[in-house]
């Protein structure tokens, strides 16, 4: 369990973020939403510790993140930013292989969990391909696969940060990405994941924190997040909300 007290970031003398007080559990996916410059991926980089908070602590587990060894973290925590950039032409597969280099778990093992994890994240054709050869988009989804890899299968202990991990992918590939982002948490990791898109919050988080301004002005259900109120308060958004028609989640339509 990832678990932030009164977190305050402040960058040339201005607060960012401030205010932030969550728990991320074991089995949940917490959607991150807010307009640009919300503090969304200041939140993230603060959680996985390549921001030291001004005030307030981020915990993993029973520790303080900020006494953790990065082989202790990269064991337990896996982050995918929002830009990920590799200038050699490895392999498809070399680069989710990458992900499994905290763990000592031999040859056999570590090659079953990449093909599980290219598998996952719909890139399973790409092995034996360049890497500098692929779109965007496959290179997004490599990138998936290899923090998957990182904590394969996926459990309660272990802790999976996404920003915007959707941001380059066609619409089916939305959704493969969220499911298999959704299925690692059914087994049991804590997930947080940074969208843009509602409906994809609404459909697959259990919970969403909505940041205005670097403070949070929301945290809770879908159903109780993203209400015609809060959504204009924040986005300046004028939506009508109702029920999916097969699913039950809110469905965001702007007027």
């Amino acid at each position: 369990m990832l678990r932030v007290e009164a977190l305050q970031i402040r960058r040339a003398g201005k607060t960012v973020l401030a205010d932030v007080t969550l728990d991320l559990l074991p089995g949940e996916v917490l959607g991150v939403l807010g307009p640009n410059g919300a503090g969304k991926s200041t939140l993230l980089n603060a959680l996985c510790g390549e921001l030291l908070p001004d005030q307030g602590k981020v915990w993993l587990g029973q520790q303080e993140l900020k006494n953790l060894s990065g082989a202790q973290r990269a064991q337990r925590l896996a982050v995918l930013p929002q830009t990920s950039t590799l200038d050699f032409a490895f392999r498809v597969e070399e680069v989710v292989g990458m992900g499994r280099l905290p763990h000592q778990t031999g040859r056999v093992r570590d090659e079953d969990i990449i093909n599980a994890a290219l598998h996952a994240a719909d890139v399973g054709h790409l092995s034996g391909r360049s890497y500098l050869a692929l779109s965007g988009g496959e290179r997004q989804r490599v990138h998936l696969a290899r923090v998957l890899a990182q904590l394969w299968p996926g459990e309660a202990g272990q802790t999976l940060l996404l920003d915007e991990p959707t941001s380059m992918l066609d619409p089916l590939h939305q959704h493969t990405t969220l499911q298999a982002i959704r299925s690692f948490a059914d087994r049991g990791a804590a997930v947080l994941v940074i969208l843009h898109d509602l409906n994809l919050a609404a459909r697959y988080c259990d919970r969403i924190l909505l940041l205005e301004d670097g403070r949070p002005h929301a945290l809770d259900t879908p159903t109780q997040v993203l209400r015609p109120e809060p959504l204009k308060a924040v986005f300046g958004l004028d939506v009508l909300v109702q029920s999916h028609p097969e699913r039950g989640h809110p469905l965001i339509i702007a007027r």
